[in-house]
C-alpha cells in the first residue's frame, strides 16, 4: 500500500505540474483535435467511411502515444533543468520508482486526448458513438494508458544516455503509431513491419481499445499481451535507470548524465 500511495501521490503531483505549463496545455488541448479532424476527413475521402468511430479512437491513441513519448523523453531533462534531479536520485527509493510516476503522469494527461477526440467527432462530425462493449472500453483505455506509462519508463531510462532526446522523439513519433496500427491497418503495411509492431505495447494497446469499440475481436487477450510487454519494458527500464544512476554517481556527473 505504501508503494501504491507513493506512485499515486507522485503521479498526481506531476499531473499538476504539467497543468501549469502553457506549452503542455496548448499541446494537449489542440493537437488531439487536429489529429481527429485529419483522421475523419481521410476516412471520409476513402472507401470505408463507416469506420469514422475507429478513426476517432485511433486519433486519440495517437495523441496518448505522443504525450507519453515526449513526456518520457523530457522527464529527466526537465528535472535537470529545474534542479531537482539530484534530490530525486538521493531519495531512499529506487530511481525507477521515482521516474515512473513522471512517465505515468504524461500518459494520464493523454486520457483527455481520447475523450476529446470522441466528443469532437460526435459533436462536430456527428459520428455515432456506438461502442460495442462499453465495459471493455472503460477497462481497456486506462489499462492501455498504464501500459504506455510503463513503456515510457524504458524510453526515459534510454533517453537519459542521449544528448538530445527531443530529436529522437521527433523521429519515433510517427513511425511507431504507423507500425502499431493506430490509424492505418497493419495488414496494408509491408510484411517486415509485422515483427516490429508485435513487440511494441502500443500495437496491442491500440488493438485492445479498437476491439472494445468495434467488437471485432476478443479484447482481453490483446490487453493482456499489452500489459505483459509493458511489464518487461518496466523491468528493463528499472535496470537501465539503476545503471545510469550508479555511473553518474561514480563519475560525479549526475546533472549531466
Amino acid at each position: 500500500m505504501t508503494l501504491l500511495r507513493l506512485i499515486g501521490v507522485a503521479t498526481l503531483l506531476h499531473v499538476k505540474q504539467l497543468s501549469r505549463s502553457q506549452f503542455e496545455i496548448a499541446t494537449a488541448l489542440f493537437v488531439p483535435l487536429v489529429q481527429a479532424t485529419l483522421a475523419v476527413y481521410l476516412f471520409r475521402a476513402g472507401t470505408e467511411p463507416h469506420r469514422l468511430l475507429e478513426a476517432a479512437v485511433g486519433a486519440g491513441m495517437m495523441a496518448v502515444w505522443s504525450s507519453v513519448l515526449f513526456g518520457s523523453g523530457g522527464a529527466i531533462q526537465m528535472q535537470r533543468w529545474q534542479g531537482t534531479l539530484e534530490m530525486l536520485m538521493l531519495a531512499p527509493r529506487p530511481p525507477a520508482l521515482l521516474v515512473f510516476p513522471i512517465t505515468l503522469a504524461t500518459a494520464v494527461t493523454g486520457t483527455y486526448a481520447m475523450i476529446a477526440t470522441l466528443l469532437w467527432g460526435g459533436l462536430v462530425y456527428r459520428i455515432p458513438l456506438d461502442v460495442a462493449d462499453p465495459v471493455a472500453f472503460a477497462v481497456s483505455v486506462p489499462a492501455a494508458i498504464l501500459g504506455l506509462g510503463m513503456f515510457g519508463l524504458l524510453l526515459a531510462s534510454t533517453f537519459v544516455l542521449l544528448p538530445n532526446a527531443n530529436a529522437i522523439n521527433n523521429t519515433l513519433e510517427y513511425p511507431i503509431w504507423l507500425v502499431s496500427g493506430m490509424l492505418v491497418p497493419i495488414t496494408v503495411l509491408p510484411g517486415w513491419t509485422g515483427p516490429i509492431g508485435a513487440v511494441l505495447p502500443t500495437t496491442w494497446a491500440a488493438r485492445a481499445v479498437r476491439e472494445s469499440v468495434t467488437g471485432s475481436g476478443p479484447v482481453w487477450p490483446s490487453l493482456g499481451i499489452c500489459l505483459a510487454i509493458s511489464a518487461v519494458c518496466l523491468a528493463a527500464g528499472a535496470v537501465t535507470m539503476s545503471y545510469v544512476e550508479r555511473r553518474a554517481r561514480a563519475n560525479a556527473t549526475l546533472a549531466l548524465a
